[in-house]
């Protein structure tokens, strides 16, 4: 009952901000031929009535007859469509107070009435009501292009980094990453394949996922594992979990039905000829060389999120090996316990989980994930912003502290809002050179 009375309380206020939305718009467009006019005027309630309705249907008809898809873009529409609204209900409840103001001062004695516009100039009223429309229209259409064009244009970004003590057998070694599929998301197959199919034309010599394969079920997987089950490389395909993947964010019948939904999931990785890494290390050797692939369960210095990763136990074995590469799929690990910079911030968590090494200095570079760079931002060459980075240091792209590297990739699928504006789907290609530091 009380769901009931947020949501019906939710529509009415919806449906007050169309009304007033509704009067800038008939103000704007009161100079068009009535037919017109009219287009707009029923274009306009039915849409509103639409989504409203997705609204209820999102809350009220069970998920799975929605199908996830469905719910996922029913949800984007409403937020969208009202949010888009925000800027135009701005500039209108603005004008309407100044207006007020206006009428105040000129019944005071403070400002003289104001001339009779000239027919040539377009009224104040007007002019305000056709700039709130613009603004409504330019986040939906910004949006709308986010979800058709962004939401699978995949981007291959090429870094390098050099390490001094690089074995020569693994100099130039040609590392991809992936991150954040979210395969519960996706609504277009074929898209998705060309992303794979973009990434295997890069020849890896290894490939590293970084974790949340699904929002939340591992039958999420079941129309796209054909198609990542292509992703292969001479020296392997290596996996972590992320948040996502244990199925904390959805209701089970059970524990046990829980537990072997995460059971489903690594059978899913091991069959799609992945090797997920649960705490544990695997080394390549080349030539008696050794680097060193070490990947843990997801650790998130957040509160929230789950803390199963276990580096001390997951780093034992690695002591000979030159290199060591960590997957880890929450990047703020990384100064939580990999350099350890901001270890103190955490003593209480680290106390109350029994960790006991607070830094590991050995660890060369570290492939986290996550943060999907917001799906939102500006990314480019001289200048990188998005909300993000307002809740985690790194967020994007390659960060080093003294001889550490970090590399946050900014994701290959999505999840809520099914698209990307100026943050477009990654795929990372890494090598790894012989040399002297940056």
């Amino acid at each position: 009952m009380q769901r009931l009375t947020i949501i019906a309380f939710t529509a009415v206020f919806f449906l007050l901000i169309d009304l007033y939305v509704f009067q800038g718009i008939k103000v704007a467009i009161q100079h068009l031929n009535m037919p017109l006019r009219r287009s707009i005027i029923i274009g306009f309630w039915l849409l509103n009535v639409a989504t409203i309705a997705m609204m209820f249907t999102y809350n009220f008809i069970e998920p799975e007859k929605v199908g996830n898809l469905n719910r996922s873009l029913m949800l984007s529409w409403v937020f969208v469509y009202y949010f888009s609204k925000v800027f135009g209900v701005l500039i209108f409840f603005i004008e309407d107070i100044s207006r007020g103001l206006r009428w105040i001062a000129t019944k005071m004695g403070w400002l003289s009435p104001p001339p009779p516009p000239d027919e040539h100039t377009i009224p104040r009223s007007e002019f305000v009501a056709k700039a709130g429309v613009i603004a409504m229209t330019a986040p939906l259409v910004t949006m709308g292009y986010g979800i058709i064009s962004g939401a699978h244009d995949y981007r291959v970004r090429h870094r390098s980094v050099y390490l001094p003590h690089l074995p020569s057998g693994f100099d130039g070694i040609r590392i991809a990453q992936i991150s954040d599929v979210h395969s519960g998301s996706f609504f277009n197959p074929t898209a998705v394949k060309g992303g794979v199919e973009m990434l295997m034309a890069e020849k890896p010599d290894i490939v590293f996922f970084t974790g949340d394969l699904v929002n939340n079920r591992a039958d999420e997987m079941k129309d796209y594992k054909a198609i990542f089950e292509k992703i292969k490389a001479p020296l392997g395909v290596y996996s972590v979990l992320g948040n996502h993947d244990y199925g904390d964010y959805v209701p089970w019948q059970s524990e046990a039905a829980k537990r072997k939904n995460l059971a489903d999931l690594k059978q899913t990785q091991k069959e799609m000829g992945w090797k997920l890494l649960m705490n544990e290390n695997h080394i390549l050797k080349q030539g008696g060389e050794q680097l060193a692939i070490i990947g843990i369960e997801n650790w998130g210095a957040r509160g929230r999120f789950p803390k199963n990763g276990k580096l001390e136990l997951a780093h034992k074995g690695t002591e000979e090996a030159a290199v060591k590469l960590l997957l880890s799929h929450d990047p703020s690990h990384w100064d939580a316990q990999v350099n350890g910079s901001k270890a103190a911030e955490y003593r209480e968590i680290f106390d109350k989980l029994g960790i006991q090494k607070r830094r590991f200095e050995d660890i060369d570079v570290t492939f986290a994930g996550h943060t999907h760079g917001f799906q939102f931002g500006i990314d480019t060459k001289l200048f990188k912003w998005s909300p993000v980075q307002y809740v985690y240091e790194q967020w994007a792209d390659l960060y080093q502290k003294e001889h550490q590297y970090l590399y946050v990739n900014r994701g290959f699928g999505y999840l809520g809002f099914p698209g990307r504006i100026g943050m477009l789907p990654e795929i990372t290609i890494l090598t790894l050179k012989k040399g002297k530091a940056s």
